[in-house]
């Protein structure tokens, strides 16, 4: 049996930039330990495994190098991007996808998908053991979503962090977002985000950690739409928009190389 396997990178507009993220469709259900073996072949931040249903809807799952994640925001942008490239979808169709965090839908706006999440709030949480000693920032402001601790420090800080990652990798928690709101009026707040816990030091664009911070920001700047920028070395551009409970996240993706994987 061959599989078609698509690097996608999202939250870009060109190649190498953004996050990139592998999407393969399954012909038939696969073992854990042989998506996961699959996702540490890739390496990379996510591969996005797709399992088409009878009513044209998905199911979809997502892996890092080491532990499958509850949501994952840029390879649902990337299977969404893979889905309408291939013709597997109509160009007007609506992706919709069944996952660990419910229903979750993509849908294609000119260049730009938007999918539709569900808003993670975060609230004020004290620093856990090992936080601050990792990060070496001082911060505005600490709280925990239901995945990750959230921290709002200054621009400057944000974009010389220089965490230590195996302190870091023993916070009990997803990842870590680290935001500050940016001095470049074309956006409205800056992020980065760490996952060592998860396999991943840093990743480049955090679809779902845009889920607690489209809510905290919404507050801070009494605004529900805005345009988000994550400040890592690839770079990714998120526009977000808070609608009650869901988060609207809108990003483009690229397609990078499309192969035949030997099962």
């Amino acid at each position: 049996m061959k599989l078609s396997i698509t690097t996608v990178d999202a939250f870009t507009n060109r190649m190498f930039g953004g996050n990139p993220a592998a999407v393969t469709v399954l012909p038939e259900p696969m073992p854990d330990a042989w998506l996961q073996n699959l996702a540490m072949e890739m390496n990379l931040s996510e591969t996005a495994f797709l399992e088409k249903r009878e009513d044209g809807s998905y199911g979809l799952r997502w892996f890092t190098p080491a532990v499958e994640v509850a949501l994952c925001g840029h390879a649902t942008v990337a299977s969404a991007h893979a889905l309408w490239q291939s013709g597997a979808l109509g160009e007007h169709d609506v992706a919709r996808f069944h996952t660990r965090s419910g229903l979750l839908t993509a849908t294609k706006r000119g260049d730009w998908i938007e999918l539709d999440f569900p808003a993670t709030h975060v609230t004020e949480a004290p620093p856990p053991a090992g936080l601050l000693e990792a990060l070496n920032v001082t911060p505005k402001f600490i709280g925990r979503s239901k995945f990750d601790y959230l921290l709002q420090i200054e621009e400057r800080e944000l974009l010389a962090l220089q965490p230590d990652f195996g302190r870091l990798s023993q916070v009990a928690a997803r990842g870590v977002i680290v935001t500050s709101a940016s001095a470049d009026t074309e956006f409205d707040f800056l992020s980065r985000f760490f996952a060592p816990a998860s396999g991943i030091n840093e990743d480049p664009v955090t679809g779902s950690a845009h889920c607690a911070l489209t809510p905290y920001w919404s507050k801070q700047l009494g605004k529900t739409c805005m345009l988000a920028k994550q400040v890592s070395k690839r770079v990714g551009i998120v526009k977000v928009e808070l609608k009650g409970e869901r988060v609207l996240l809108s990003g483009q993706a690229v397609t990078v190389l499309t192969a035949q994987l030997s099962v």
